[in-house]
């Protein structure tokens, strides 16, 4: 098109562009046209959008000498435009920018204007869009335009704000285009850099590590482009203060890691002269002050520095110089080896390693010499164990050199007892040690720790060092490599070596291999196994192959190897059982293997160490696997003696419970309680026959056992509750039955031959209790089964408690009291069921309210003592169960908190435990200590939670406490004759029975002790107490929670209160051989030596 043609064009471009806008009223204009018009808005933007893409078609076409003032003036207007559009006309505000762009990149009359607008637009929705790649490409190909702001500006500061968002900004961050135009930002302005440099701090916490490393390469890129001032300001402001916070931060501190973080990216990059000089200026002034100050942590962040950057020396020094530098910085590196302080230690101990491993081949011998004995010697440091594991955590990294290889292997041997540290992680890096110099082929491990000290800690320590013990000796006992005869060769060594160590090995084999070589290992066992019996049995049914029984016959094995062999198929099909079970073939296949032998092992293996493992081998199949032996396992149950140990019974249990039979075990159970129950006529006795078809004498205890073992274990105990309502509610009927048991023996004191022992009764009024709680969790939507709990325990206040509170007589005093003893035993295991009910969350209030009664009832039984642990610890639960968390007591403040009623009768049964104690103190003073001691952790755990309650009615506790303390001291004093006798406590054994022992509990918890003294500053500050008698008692109290050294601040507050009542009585004794004088005179010198705290 030709100049003139254009040139009319773009003046017809205005005067379109004129008309158009001037159709929109002035409002809409200014005010973003959000008013109605008369003319048609998509008309307009329509016309408008037209207007944009010419211009911006006529910046392409613009040739040297045209005149485009008319070209401005419509820039101008859309400019205007822009600045009024609605969110809806995205589109036509992209054009307008990509004008605004055109205008700035083609550098036109006013293009400041238009390439600031068009930057800080982009700048916007970069950091607003969701997907905002394209806008950070476009403010990248726009930041030439921010050298063309004045930072200083008051207009621009919105767009500083801008700009420092973008510094927080993860797509930003990551962003290619993003990083580049972050790190042009520190060029913008010298002013600005600070200003970056706190947004990055002020972040850091936030920043993930790898956030963190991006922000590193931005600090680097910036840091390298830079000259002159800039230079100076970013090392300054920006890279030495990281150095100094590296040096500076608490390695608590959350941000202490990715500062470090960002100063060892700067100390990679070393190679570079310039990164060298810059790092030997800056820490020249911080480090080596660092590395002696007072502080150890700065000593040990600055080791750590001072090891990252070694050698720090300037590039431009001639090499004598550089020699003697680097000559005073190893000096300092065995200074630091030898610093006062652990925690220094440890840190240059990782240090040197470091710098060995960099620098071995340019230090002559002498120094490595000197360097790795310091490291022996760190490695036996008796008085860190940090130390220690420090030097074995650091070996690795010297051990990444191959030149440190042959030193190392004369050195390591003289190590070789650290496996048996006494501390865990000496033990576990030693190993660690051992498989580094084995991965590297530096060592050979057995030279090092002789194999045997090393099965002897496999056999005995901790999972971390267990398992890597068997990561160093996999190789060497199950050589995956081998045939799989070696591997079983391997096992019968490891397990003629040491047991336990093998059963450990094996246990963490299955991390190290495959599954299927598992299963081959077993197979290759399975394999030995019966070649031990081919001697006396025909086995062609059972081999594998005619191979088998051919070539090399394996070695006759005796009873305690085949019962280890035996154990390790176990331990290994345990490993693979979940692999199993998702290979339907690979399981079936060693069901069908396993099966067909495992009757002739029964036969041939009779060894009592065998059986177990046979038996626990057998539960992993199905029973019609080992049809001979599972139909034999409910009649040996059966047959068992009542006294047989867990190892007798356990597996049979499991077997059950694995093949799904548990029903058969409850039937058994039910049973033998059921026979065991004492029967009215012989027609009871003639249908029972009717059910069991081995005839075989009622065995309750062992009934008992059985449940408790089934219970007890988590993976019996899923089984046993997966039967069904139907049997465990016909057992707790059963159990039920026994109360009856139970109260014939309270009744009668005669002994009756056909009535079961006591002891059988209690545990089975103890399981029946349990069972409901079971029952009630698991199958009651209800609260059916708290009903029976309910009705238990209105039987105990009923039936039991009359025989706590029956008197003594004289006739029969020694069977009275059996019988008292026997109702609290009964009361005491009932209460211990309601504790754990309470206690699983099971409870409600109904229930609650009931247990505290009958826990009430109890107490004011004459042998109600008895039951005082079992009462503090259901006060204990009741109190935590009904805790309410901080936030809601407010709201409770306005309506009637409904666990107030159950936490008064908490304080009120506290309160009678405690006038129950003292009691029992005066009349039989050695049975109440022995009563108070049983009652310790009880009042230990439950004062634990009422000092969390910060109100009513809970602080009721601390009151009865505190009462009973000063009443009880009062007494003492006031029964004092002579002024000799005034001796204030030091200790809890100084005070009074009861005193002493409350306030060993109370003084075992801060937070108890606080809680008491603060009831004690609010009983004074009521001027309740103000008699010298009851203010020296406090006084001796709070003179023995002195000697404590514990709560100063609130045992000084307390003793301001006693100071306001004391001084009242400063004129009323004059005396000096007077005993309220000496009172006085022994309160005030203790109220000075609190004071003076």
């Amino acid at each position: 098109m030709p100049r003139d043609q254009r040139q009319t064009l773009w003046g017809k471009l205005v005067l379109l562009l004129q008309d158009v806008l001037q159709e929109l009223p002035e409002e809409r204009r200014e005010e973003g046209m959000e008013v109605e018009a008369a003319a048609d808005p998509k008309h307009v933007m329509a016309v408008v959008d037209g207007v944009t893409l010419v211009a911006s078609a006529s910046l392409n076409v613009l040739q040297e000498g045209d005149s485009y003032s008319a070209l401005l003036e419509t820039a101008h207007r859309l400019h205007a435009v822009l600045e009024s559009l609605p969110v809806s006309e995205a589109p036509l505000q992209i054009h307008i920018l990509t004008l605004c762009e055109a205008w700035w990149k083609k550098s036109l009359k006013e293009k400041e204007k238009f390439g600031r607008t068009a930057f800080l637009v982009s700048l916007q929705k970069s950091l607003t869009v969701k997907k905002p790649g394209v806008e950070i490409q476009r403010v990248w190909s726009l930041h030439d335009v921010l050298l063309s702001l004045d930072f200083t500006s008051e207009d621009n500061k919105q767009a500083a704000d801008m700009l420092l968002q973008c510094f927080q900004f993860p797509n930003f961050i990551k962003n290619d285009d993003g990083k580049r135009f972050l790190v042009f930002l520190f060029s913008w302005d010298v002013g600005f850099i600070p200003m970056i440099h706190g947004t990055v701090k002020n972040e850091l916490e936030f920043y993930s590590k790898t956030k963190t490393a991006h922000i590193t390469e931005i600090y680097f890129r910036a840091w390298k482009k830079a000259s002159g001032d800039f230079l100076e300001q970013i090392e300054s402001v920006c890279v030495q203060d990281l150095m100094r916070s590296a040096i500076l931060l608490s390695r608590t501190s959350p941000v202490f890691d990715k500062v470090r973080q960002i100063v060892n990216y700067f100390h990679k990059k070393k190679s570079c002269p310039r990164v060298e000089k810059m790092l030997y200026n800056l820490y020249k002034p911080i480090l080596w002050r660092a590395l002696s100050a007072p502080n150890f942590e700065v000593r040990a962040n600055a080791a750590l520095l001072f090891a990252e950057a070694f050698p720090i020396h300037d590039p431009e020094q001639n090499c004598s110089n550089i020699d003697e530098t680097i000559q005073k910085q190893l000096d300092t590196a065995m200074e630091l080896l030898n610093d006062s302080h652990p925690t220094v230690r440890s840190s240059a101990t990782l240090g040197v390693c470091k710098i060995l491993a960099k620098c071995w081949e340019l230090f002559p011998p002498t120094i490595i010499t000197d360097f790795l004995k310091k490291m022996m010697e760190l490695a036996t440091d008796s008085s860190s164990a940090d130390v220690r594991c420090s030097v074995f955590k650091s070996l690795p990294i010297v051990l990444e050199n191959a030149l440190s290889h042959p030193i190392l292997e004369k050195l390591l041997p003289t190590l070789k007892y650290s496996l048996h540290d006494s501390s865990e992680k000496v033990r576990a890096a030693f190993v660690d040690v051992l498989i580094k110099g084995k991965e590297v082929r530096a060592l050979k491990f057995w030279d090092v720790c002789n194999t045997d000290h090393l099965l002897a800690r496999l056999a005995i320590d901790t999972h971390p060092v267990s398992k890597r013990i068997v990561d160093l000796l996999f190789k060497s006992f199950f050589p995956v490599s081998e045939p799989e005869r070696e591997w079983c060769c391997r096992c019968i060594t490891l397990i003629q070596m040491n047991p336990m160590a093998a059963r450990k090995f094996y246990h963490y084999a299955a991390q190290h291999t495959a599954s299927s070589n598992i299963l081959n290992l077993m197979l290759a066992i399975r394999r030995v196994l019966n070649s031990c019996i081919q001697k006396d049995n025909d086995l062609s049914e059972i081999n594998d192959s005619n191979k088998e029984n051919s070539a090399q016959a394996d070695p006759l094995l005796d009873a305690v190897t085949v019962a280890r062999l035996l154990e390790v198929v176990v331990i290994l099909w345990k490993t693979v059982e979940k692999a199993l079970k998702r290979n339907e073939d690979a399981r079936n296949y060693m069901f069908a293997k396993f099966g067909n032998v495992m009757s002739k092992y029964f036969q041939a293996f009779e060894d009592e160490q065998c059986t177990a493992p046979l038996i626990q081998l057998a539960s992993f199949m199905p029973p019609a696997a080992v049809p001979t032996f599972s139909c034999g396992v409910l009649s040996r149950l059966r047959r068992m003696d009542s006294g047989a140990a867990p190892a007798q019974y356990s597996q049979l249990l499991h077997c059950m419970c694995s093949w799904g039979l548990c029903a058969d075990v409850l039937e058994l159970i039910t049973d033998w309680l059921s026979e065991a129950l004492p029967k009215h006529g012989d027609k009871a006795n003639t249908n029972r026959k009717v059910r069991i078809q081995e005839t075989v004498e009622a065995k309750p205890d062992l009934a008992l056992t059985y449940l408790e073992y089934l219970f007890n274990h988590t993976s019996t105990r899923e089984k046993v509750l997966s039967v069904g309502e139907g049997p465990l509610k016909q057992l707790h009927t059963v159990l039920g039955n026994w109360q009856s048991v139970l109260y014939s023996h309270l009744s009668s004191a005669s002994q009756d031959p056909k009535r079961p022992e006591v002891e059988t009764a209690l545990r089975v009024f103890m399981y029946h209790g349990r069972l409901s709680a079971h029952l009630q969790h698991n199958f009651s939507e209800g609260r059916d089964y708290l009903l029976s709990t309910e009705r238990v325990a209105s039987w105990v206040a009923e039936e039991v408690l009359p025989f706590m509170a029956k008197p003594v007589s004289h006739d029969d005093s020694e069977d009275s009291e059996k019988t008292q003893r026997l109702a609290a035993k009964i009361t005491e295991s009932f209460l211990t069921v309601c504790r754990d009910v309470i206690l699983v969350g099971l409870a409600d209030k109904a229930f609650t309210d009931q247990i505290l009664h009958l826990c009430l009832l109890t107490l004011v039984s004459d042998a109600g003592y008895l039951c005082v642990p079992a009462v503090l610890h259901i006060l204990k639960e009741v109190a935590t169960d009904a805790l309410v968390p901080v936030e809601n007591e407010q709201d409770l403040e306005n309506q009637e908190d409904p666990t107030s009623l159950n936490l008064g009768v908490v304080a009120k049964i506290f309160q009678v435990i405690i006038e129950l104690l003292a009691r029992r103190l005066r009349k039989e003073p050695e049975e109440g200590k022995q009563l108070c001691q049983a009652a310790v952790p009880g009042l230990a755990d439950f004062l634990q939670v009422a000092q969390t309650w910060g109100r009513e009615p809970l602080c009721g506790v601390f009151s009865t406490l505190f009462a009973v303390i000063i009443v009880e001291k009062t007494h003492l004093l006031q029964k004092m004759s002579h002024p000799e006798e005034m001796i204030t406590p030091e200790s809890v054994e100084d005070m009074p029975p009861l005193s002493s022992v409350l306030l060993s509990v109370i003084l075992k918890s801060p937070c108890v002790t606080r809680a008491f003294l603060s009831e004690v500053s609010s009983t004074l500050d009521s001027e309740d107490i103000s008699s010298l008698n009851n203010l020296a008692a406090i006084l001796h109290v709070l003179a023995v929670i002195k000697h404590t050294g514990q709560s100063k601040a609130s045992l000084k507050s307390a003793a301001a209160s006693v100071q306001q009542q004391l001084h009242k009585h400063a004129f009323t004794c004059n005396d000096s051989r007077d005993i309220p004088r000496v009172l006085y005179e022994s309160s005030v010198k203790t109220l000075n030596e609190i004071l003076d705290l």
